[in-house]
């Protein structure tokens, strides 16, 4: 497989096309510093964050990291005054780390469009889609498409603690540990033999006596904090099982992977036994309606109700990537999503509907090169 680094000059141009693309759609074209201040990103993600950005120190700023992707210092500079709707587009350099040796790069260009509107969100959603669709319909790529906010809905209406649902809200974006957690406040897993034994000991004694038998303190936590973390597992033991048919309504959501009208049927159907989820499949459907009405074929669209849980986890409601037919070791040409949540937080008290998506012009470019025969 040819390097997609190995010709930059044709990637660049790739991308400067994209962004034109971007620009005639009425997107602002914006600029993000390349260097960007770790603590907000650390905040966002936690340290999980570290494994997939190089960090480095600042004399005067501090933590710093080579830019991830855009939205977040999008996001930023459009809380701090944007003007509403508002439509931006941008292009440049991220960075991640890589493990493996394979097709991922650790620096590629990103082609983005980000759209900040309030009124109707689906039919933003669709518009966002249609677009990216739209610009790269000449690559023939297969589409897929979910909704992160089905899930979180069903999560939030569980019949089980307000602990139990943060934490399976604090780990929709990975999937195993949410699944392991699902299992466990399930009650289908044994409780860990560890964790049974410190059960039983902070049940004979209490969390200060045992600090006081392990010696020194070592850390950052203090006592009140350990005995507060202490007495919340015995808590948490002695909540009930989530009940089966909830949990196994969960399986079915995750499970769920179907043509988008067919999944809406049985998230509709899935609904009679969980209403808490009834609002989030409505606005599927009416998402649905407006891409139809964009020129999007719904019935030939994929749709899977986990789709976006490994990615960076801003996104919180409809999700959406293409893919090449037949390349499975690439990774997605483009991706976005809806990600208000982000707003919110970034926005210190001012938040506002937002979705957008990005482009990797330099699979753009590779798969155009294979179309003509030029790799």
């Amino acid at each position: 497989m040819p390097d997609m680094t190995s010709d930059k000059a044709s990637v660049r141009i790739e991308a400067e096309r994209l962004f034109a693309k971007f620009r005639e759609a009425g997107a602002r074209p914006v600029e993000a510093d390349i260097l960007q201040p770790a603590e907000t990103l650390l905040d966002l993600y936690g340290e999980d964050i570290r494994a997939r950005a190089y960090v480095s120190d600042d004399p005067l700023a501090g933590e710093m990291m080579l830019r991830p992707d855009f939205t977040v210092p999008v996001v930023q500079m459009h809380m701090e005054g944007g003007a509403e709707p508002a439509r931006y587009c941008y292009m440049g350099e991220v960075f991640r780390k890589q493990e493996h040796l394979g097709p991922r790069h650790r620096e590629y260009l990103q082609v983005g469009f980000e759209l900040f509107a309030r009124e109707e969100p689906e039919a933003a959603d669709a518009e966002v889609f249609a677009l990216f669709a739209e610009v790269l319909a000449p690559l023939g790529l297969r589409p897929a498409t979910g909704d992160i906010g089905i899930l979180t809905a069903a999560v939030r209406g569980l019949t089980t603690s307000d602990r139990r649902k943060a934490a399976l809200l604090r780990h929709v974006w990975r999937p195993r540990r949410f699944r392991a957690l699902l299992d466990r406040f399930g009650g289908r897993v044994p409780m860990a033999e560890s964790r049974s034994r410190l059960l039983a000991a902070l049940k004979k004694s209490s969390a200060e006596e045992m600090m006081a038998a392990a010696g020194p303190a070592i850390g950052l936590r203090g006592p009140d904090e350990v005995a507060a973390r202490a007495q919340a597992l015995i808590d948490e033991a002695e909540v009930p099982a989530i009940a089966a048919g909830e949990a196994a309504i969960l399986d079915d959501i995750l499970g769920l992977r179907a043509a988008a009208p067919v999944a809406l049927g049985q998230l509709r159907d899935i609904a009679v036994d969980m209403p808490a989820i009834a609002a989030a499949v409505e606005r599927l459907a009416r998402r649905l309606d407006a891409l139809a009405a964009r020129g999007v074929d719904v019935d030939a669209l994929d749709f899977e109700a986990s789709h976006g849980r490994s990615t960076l986890e801003y996104y919180d409601g409809f999700v959406f990537s293409f893919h090449a037919e037949g390349r499975p070791e690439l990774p997605p040409v483009a991706t976005g999503g809806r990600y208000d949540a982000l707003t919110r937080v970034l926005g210190q008290g001012r938040e506002i509907p937002a979705v957008g998506g990005v482009i990797r012009p330099g699979l753009v470019a590779q798969l155009n090169a294979a179309r003509e025969g030029r790799a």
